[in-house]
């Protein structure tokens, strides 16, 4: 089953919904995560820390650079 997704909204509805999500691969995912934020601004102490966090990484640390 392929779904052709043509708005913000539609794009939103499926990121939201788990029995959708669940269809994407390892590789899609991966591929959604690496592609999605918009440039070097986007990355952040505060989001990388978030992202560990949520996935329960807890052998790696973040530095910052000022």
């Amino acid at each position: 089953m392929e779904a052709t997704l043509t708005t913000r909204e539609e794009f939103m509805d499926f990121f939201r919904d788990d029995e959708k999500l669940n269809l994407l691969t390892a590789d899609d995912r991966i591929e959604i995560f690496s592609q999605i934020l918009l440039g070097n601004s986007d990355f952040t102490k505060k989001l990388l820390e978030e992202v560990l966090g949520d996935y329960g990484v807890s052998n790696l640390v973040i530095f910052e650079i000022k």
